[in-house]
C-alpha cells in the first residue's frame, strides 16, 4: 500500500492507511432533510475533526443552513472548511465576491482555506474553463488572504480541464469512490490533500448518507493547517 501511495501522490510521508489521518464529512442543505439540524457534538464525539460546508453556488444561492452549521461546528470544536459550487457559465469574479462576503473570511480559529468545487464545465471548452478557474481562484485568494483548495474528480479534470497541470500551487481535494488504497490524482498534482472516499457514509449526528473525507498530511500538521490552536485536544466539544 505504501508503494501505491508513493507512486500516486509523490509523498513518502503519507500514512499507509487512510484511518491514520483526520476524517470529516462535507455537508450542504441535503443533510438537513425536513429542516433537521446536524448534531455537531455527536460528529466530533465520533472522532471526526473537520467538516466542509457548502456556502454558496453560482451568483445567487446561499446555503440556508450555512450560518447555523458554522456556529455549531465552532462551538463543538470542529475545524471548518467552506466551499463554493462553481457555475462556469456565469462570470467568476462575482461568484468569488459572493462567496467571500458570505463566509466573512477564512482566517479565524478552526478555519481551513476556502474551497472551489468545480465539477461542471458550464459549456466552456477546456481553455476557457482553465482561464475561468484561474480568475476565480485569484479573486478568492485576494479577498480572503488564503490559498484556496480545489475540489474535483479525476474524469472531469482529465476531460473538461484537459488534465491541466497549471494548478499545483493549490491543495487538491479529490473525489474518488473506488475501493483502492489511494485516489487517482489527475493533472500530475504532486499530492492530494483531501480524499472524498464515499458519498454514502454514515456519521452520528447527521441524518441520512453523507460524504466522508480523509486528510492526507500533505499540508503538514493538521492542527496548524486548520488553525486549531489550543482546541486540538478537545474531546466532544
Amino acid at each position: 500500500m505504501a508503494g501505491v501511495l508513493l507512486c500516486t501522490a509523490g509523498l513518502g510521508a503519507f500514512p499507509s492507511t487512510a484511518t491514520a489521518e483526520p476524517t470529516g464529512p462535507d455537508v450542504s442543505s441535503w443533510q438537513h432533510s425536513g429542516g433537521r439540524p446536524i448534531d455537531w457534538f455527536a460528529v466530533r464525539a465520533s472522532g471526526h475533526r473537520f467538516a466542509m460546508v457548502k456556502a454558496t453556488e453560482g451568483l445567487d444561492y446561499i446555503n440556508p443552513f450555512f450560518v447555523q452549521d458554522s456556529l455549531h461546528m465552532r462551538v463543538a470544536g470542529i475545524a471548518r472548511g467552506t466551499y463554493h459550487y462553481a457555475r462556469p457559465e456565469l462570470p467568476p469574479e462575482p461568484q468569488a465576491a459572493l462567496y467571500a462576503a458570505v463566509v466573512l473570511g477564512q482566517n479565524g480559529p478552526l478555519d481551513m482555506p476556502p474551497v472551489l468545487d468545480i465539477e461542471h464545465s458550464g459549456g466552456l471548452p477546456p481553455a476557457a474553463l482553465i482561464d475561468w478557474t484561474h480568475r476565480y481562484l485569484n479573486t478568492v485568494q485576494a479577498l480572503t488572504g488564503r490559498v484556496p483548495i480545489v475540489y474535483t474528480y479525476p474524469t472531469f479534470w482529465r476531460t473538461a480541464m484537459a488534465d491541466s497541470d497549471q494548478f499545483h500551487r493549490y491543495p487538491l481535494w479529490i473525489a474518488d469512490y473506488r475501493d483502492r488504497p489511494a485516489p487517482e490524482v489527475p493533472g500530475r498534482w504532486p499530492a492530494w490533500t483531501f480524499w472524498q472516499q464515499t458519498d454514502s457514509g454514515s456519521i452520528p449526528g447527521i441524518h441520512g448518507p453523507t460524504d466522508v473525507n480523509v486528510y492526507s498530511g500533505a499540508q503538514g500538521d493538521f492542527a496548524r493547517f486548520a488553525r486549531m490552536g489550543g482546541l486540538t485536544g478537545s474531546g466532544s466539544g
